[in-house]
């Protein structure tokens, strides 16, 4: 298998047939006939389906035009990657758990940084891909956090992934709402009065799990759970409807207005830090945006540095 034969595979698909392909490949149409036809063998598989209207993509055919455009867009990332011989191009690619603080770092790094040849990457996702993302390099950090009800499994998936767990701060539970929640104006607020308030978490895709959530205490049952994927809609729903969610107190510059953060009158604490695989030596760009979590970290209040 060749990336000149996935790359025919996916003209053929999208153009639909293999004259078309071929006209706009400025290639012969034997030669792609040739190339999927020997692809076809060399896996066992019929890839189209061919009439007089052109082609179409049977089942093994449509499953494995998803692995082939996989393949050549990572096959592009890396001919883009090192295109400048010259020049090799600077990279920070973040993982984070929905952190205002590691969005606020990662963006401060990027303006630091002047001239051309940098590719930066920040992905706000799931503790699974966190931790995956790292183990196979496609990020250089990333993000998440550990308390006494999840650390044990996941130091099991630091240990299978290969990467190692840095504290940055330690933090107490707290309860966000709107202003205008009823129990805005509380200074302390007890588990059980939050039964009654919709709860809204972040969605963890496939792998969820208790031990996977980004928010404290997702092992307590409760009748109204509320799942999304961004911050955005987060904030939204916390100043338009009274639900809540339980971080670590830390707001972000989205959620100055409209939310108010309490604590939780619970022992539970928070260890927020960094994964990095053991075999990667940071970058100047990786050392750059840990020295700005730190120094953000510093300057907040209701944490504790570590």
């Amino acid at each position: 298998m060749t990336l000149q034969q996935l790359r025919y595979l996916i003209a053929i698909a999208e153009y639909g047939s293999i004259n078309a392909a071929a006209q706009n490949l400025y290639a012969s149409q034997s030669n792609l006939s040739t190339a999927i036809k020997e692809l076809e063998q060399e896996l066992g598989i019929s890839i189209f389906t061919r009439s007089n209207r052109g082609v179409t993509l049977t089942n093994d055919g449509t499953e494995l035009l998803g692995y082939a455009r996989q393949v050549i867009e990572q096959a592009n990332m890396l001919e883009s990657r090192y295109a400048n011989k010259e020049k090799p191009q600077a990279r920070l690619a973040v993982s984070t758990q929905h952190y205002a603080f590691s969005v606020e770092a990662f963006v401060n790094v990027v303006e630091q940084c002047e001239g051309d040849f940098f590719d930066f990457i920040l992905r706000e996702t799931t503790t699974a891909e966190i931790i995956d993302d790292v183990r196979s390099f496609r990020s250089e950090v990333g993000i998440l956090y550990l308390d006494a009800f999840n650390q044990r499994v996941m130091q099991k998936a630091f240990d299978d992934a290969d990467v190692s767990f840095y504290p940055l701060f330690d933090a107490g539970v707290h309860v966000f709402v709107g202003e205008n929640h009823p129990l805005a104006g509380r200074d302390i607020i007890k588990p059980e009065e939050l039964t009654v308030w919709p709860r809204y978490s972040f969605e963890q895709g496939t792998a969820n799990s208790f031990y996977y959530s980004e928010e404290p205490l997702s092992y307590v049952e409760h009748s109204r759970n509320i799942r999304i994927s961004d911050r955005g809609t987060l904030s939204n729903l916390l100043t338009s409807y009274n639900g809540y969610t339980l971080s670590t107190g830390v707001l972000s510059s989205e959620m100055h207005t409209g939310i108010v953060s309490i604590p939780l009158d619970t022992d539970e604490r928070m260890t927020v830090g960094y994964i990095m695989h053991n075999e990667r030596k940071p970058s100047e760009l990786l050392d750059r945006y840990i020295e700005e979590l730190h120094r953000i970290i510093g300057e907040s209040e209701g944490v504790t540095a570590r």
